[in-house]
């Protein structure tokens, strides 16, 4: 028996677990490490260099013994992760928001000076109205760069439904959200 198995039955036994589902363990972990040896892996690169905290985390995960204190309230959201959702929320409903109404809007007058002659064309690519001496040219020139961002709040949402759902799955077994 190695000395990692030895250190996790000393803490099984203070933990209280059962002796048979101690047994049953410390052959299981044996078996694990002699295969991880024979693969040229130390028990410490394998399982960690502490076999308390490796013993007592296995008996929690395997509803022997209570889960430790410090993860009885599961993992909580890092601070990051709620940050860069709701930038990515807000983004996305202000953006939605000024491609509703259009703002902001751009409006360009020009008049046609005394000195020249020449006739304005009635209709320009921007869908301005020429009268032959004014021009009105309305416009949200803004609307690109709002699509470019509407898009990317959708696909940074989507990234941040992905991490939350992916965060669901990574909980250690036995640990509640």
């Amino acid at each position: 028996m190695t000395d990692f198995v030895a250190q996790c039955r000393l803490e099984w036994k203070r933990l209280g677990v059962p002796e048979p589902l101690a047994e049953e363990m410390a052959t299981e972990l044996a078996a694990d490490l002699s295969e991880a040896e024979a693969e040229g892996v130390s028990a410490e690169e394998f399982l960690g260099a502490d076999a308390r905290s490796f013993a007592a985390s296995w008996a929690g995960e395997r509803g022997i013994v209570p889960v430790p204190a410090g993860r009885a309230k599961g993992r909580r959201r890092p601070f990051a992760l709620v940050a860069f959702t709701a930038v990515a929320a807000i983004v996305l409903i202000v953006t939605a928001l000024l491609l509703l109404t259009g703002q902001p809007r751009a409006t360009l007058t020009a008049s046609e000076t005394p000195e020249t002659h020449h006739q304005l064309p009635a209709v320009t690519p921007f869908g301005s109205v020429g009268t032959g001496r004014h021009v009105l040219l309305l416009g949200n020139l803004a609307a690109p760069v709002e699509w470019i961002l509407l898009i990317f709040a959708i696909v940074a949402l989507g990234f941040a439904v992905w991490l939350w759902s992916s965060w669901g799955r990574s909980r250690p077994p036995g640990v509640s959200a």
